[in-house]
């Protein structure tokens, strides 16, 4: 009987250690794991996901609840039985005292030594029971919740789910193809240029630009080399929110079309003060290049030529070792820059690094805009630079990165189409 009684007590003891490790069903990867199917952010309610999971989940907790309440019903029929073996050695010992007691004597004490130890043991089982009931009726609790918000979401799945973002259903392999389809709304397209193995998300308007970066301060981006290739934040239809496309992504778009590509590059200062500056012929290399930028030549703008360097009077070589044209992508995990140490690294984000930068729009967001040396973590220039239109220890408010068919610029320095530039999202 005891064998059995400390059997079941196992049992409960390693279904409740089986069920409570059970992975949730929001868990999520670590940050240096990309998963590069999250669509960039709430496309679609989960709530659906959720209920499915949730009638998945169900059945098994039911079961296991009720071989755990069965269990500790085999649990406490065992220890009553125990309670009436310890009753009857005491009436068996009482017995044998009247009858002899000078023979039963020592028989006696040691009947009592076991008795006693046989009640410690029935007590500590006790306790057992106690925090096994407690367990149960905290997990009925959480079952009873989540029966509740099961009926909830399948309330609110009865009609099919829809996206929250609207994204548009014309797709082609760029922008330009879209339009001719008759995609004519600016908005979130899915594109797959021709070296693409999938489709993928971009925000396009109707003169045929792609988005890729934009910054605004609601997105870290200190991000590690896998991050920075898959891309991270989100899309929105309005194009005013803040991400990376991924590296693979604009190589991909960079390389695909006949006609070149202009690389134009936004930026708001804190002031409200708006500038420009257009690149010529734009391309980022593949992974295996460590996505390298290359240009052909600086294409206008107000803002000044940065990646082409900058002289902080610090030394004569100061524009050379700060251009960027040519340089391979860095991130603080992977150092392909031209310094002893890792620029990205000392920096805290991701760049085409050289030795190390006149340009960063990549770098930490800093409110209101100047910061100094105490304000960083290596003593570096580490902010949203662009060092021709702002000093170095200037961040910008907002800037955006696009890249437009080099036939949409017009001759006023504004792709084809758009009053004026306009900051985020005013295209």
């Amino acid at each position: 009987n005891m064998a059995s009684f400390m059997h079941v007590a196992v049992s409960i003891l390693l279904l409740f250690t089986l069920t409570s490790a059970q992975m949730r069903g929001d868990y999520s990867p670590p940050q240096d794991i990309c998963n590069p199917n999250d669509g960039f952010g709430k496309y679609c309610p989960t709530t659906c996901g959720v209920a499915d999971y949730l009638q998945r989940y169900k059945p098994d907790m039911d079961r296991e609840l009720d071989q755990m309440e069965q269990d500790l019903e085999d649990l406490a029929n065992l220890t009553r039985g125990a309670q009436d073996k310890v009753v009857y050695l005491r009436d068996s010992e009482t017995q044998a005292q009247k009858q002899a007691p000078d023979t039963y004597i020592k028989k006696s004490t040691s009947m009592l030594d076991d008795i006693l130890r046989f009640e410690k043991s029935i007590l500590a089982q006790e306790d057992q029971i106690y925090q096994l009931q407690s367990i149960l009726q905290a997990n009925e609790k959480r079952i009873t919740d989540l029966k509740q918000m099961s009926v909830q979401l399948d309330q609110m799945c009865k009609e099919p789910c829809k996206d929250t973002v609207e994204i548009q259903t014309v797709t082609g392999k760029d922008c330009q193809d879209i339009a001719n389809k008759g995609g004519k709304v600016s908005g979130l397209y899915y594109v797959k240029p021709a070296r693409a193995p999938e489709a993928f998300l971009v925000f396009t308007d109707q003169n045929s630009l792609y988005v890729f970066q934009r910054r605004d301060g609601s997105v870290d981006f200190n991000k590690k080399w896998i991050q920075y290739k898959e891309g991270f934040g989100y899309l929105s239809p309005d194009d005013r929110t803040e991400f990376w496309l991924g590296n693979e992504k604009i190589h991909l778009l960079s390389v695909q079309s006949s006609v070149p590509y202009v690389l134009r590059i936004e930026m708001v200062d804190w002031d409200g003060n708006k500038k420009y500056a257009d690149y010529a012929t734009f391309k980022l290399g593949p992974e295996v290049d460590a996505y390298r930028l290359t240009y052909s030549y600086y294409f206008g703008g107000d803002a000044g030529d940065a990646f082409d360097g900058h002289d902080f009077g610090d030394d004569p070589s100061d524009k050379f070792y700060t251009s960027h044209n040519g340089m391979q992508f860095s991130t603080p995990d992977k150092d392909n820059d031209k310094f002893h140490e890792n620029c990205a690294l000392q920096e805290g984000a991701g760049w085409w690094m050289n030795r190390c930068h006149a340009a960063h729009l990549n770098g930490k967001y800093y409110q209101g805009g100047k910061y100094t040396e105490k304000d960083t973590q290596n003593g570096y220039d580490n902010g949203i630079i662009w060092a021709t239109w702002h000093s170095r220890w200037y961040s910008l408010k907002e800037t955006t990165m696009k890249i437009i068919p080099i036939n949409r610029i017009s001759t006023d320095g504004q792709h084809s189409g758009a009053k004026q530039f306009g900051g985020l999202g005013d295209i």
